[in-house]
């Protein structure tokens, strides 16, 4: 993946015939019994295309939604534009830096407080430990955690843990953000506050890639759709459109 710095009526984010084929066990040994009466039987791989010759643009302070079925590549694709994946083949060049929301909280120590993990994933997405300690109270806040900021996070709750996750991830500062149904987290007051924030990010010139099942927040703030079906795009255009189109296969 190439990185650098955007200049003028470059897109953000640009992907060229990307594709990701994963090789997945044909069969698998599910017990130790099974290995010590066929320890020397090789497991065949399956070659599986997750993603097909995708090609898209992205803008400078586009809100674009990815969506489609289950297994459609969505995923897939967000981990390639996060460098968690390489595509097999093709290239993905990246104007500006980035912040993932992807599995928010995997960087977490369970057996670290709150408090401690605050800096410890603030650190690992490029803050400063001067800047965490400025922002400390506002995470916390945010995160509707105060009571329990110094219990260990194994002790939280799976919505705790994502909602101080998605809080300290959103004092990261970049030019683009990766979301993987992030509008989904918590209850409806803190999914509106989540929205609020990149709404605020989004009036800086950010740009966002979104991939949610949420047709509402699709609707709302996305300004263009592209849809996945088997790793490839079936549609790259207006939301109204490409909402009836998504609606449509979801029925059939």
């Amino acid at each position: 993946m190439a990185r650098h710095t955007n200049t003028e009526n470059e897109p953000m984010i640009s992907v060229e015939n990307v594709s990701k084929i994963f090789n997945v066990p044909h069969e698998k040994k599910n017990s130790i019994k099974d290995y010590f009466l066929n320890p020397f039987h090789k497991t065949k791989n399956e070659a599986f295309k997750a993603l097909d010759n995708v090609n898209f643009n992205v803008k400078k302070g586009e809100f674009i939604g990815i969506i489609g079925r289950n297994g459609s590549g969505k995923s897939t694709l967000l981990k390639i534009l996060a460098q968690i994946y390489a595509p097999t083949k093709g290239k993905i060049v990246i104007n500006g830096s980035l912040v993932p929301f992807l599995e928010l909280g995997v960087g977490f120590n369970p057996e670290l407080n709150g408090r401690e993990n605050i800096y410890l994933n603030g650190t690992i997405l490029g803050m400063s430990r001067k800047f965490l300690k400025e922002k400390f109270n506002e995470i916390v806040d945010f995160a509707e955690i105060r009571e329990f900021i110094d219990l260990p996070v194994k002790r939280y709750s799976s919505g705790m843990l994502v909602r101080l996750a998605f809080s300290v991830a959103v004092q990261a500062r970049a030019d683009i953000y990766l979301l993987d149904e992030i509008l989904a987290v918590g209850d409806i007051s803190f999914q509106k506050k989540s929205l609020s924030k990149m709404e605020e990010l989004l009036s800086g010139g950010a740009t966002v890639v979104l991939v949610s099942h949420a047709v509402a927040s699709v609707k709302q703030y996305c300004k263009r759709i592209i849809i996945l079906e088997h790793g490839e795009v079936i549609f790259n255009g207006d939301v109204e459109t490409g909402l009836n189109k998504y609606l449509d296969m979801m029925n059939k």
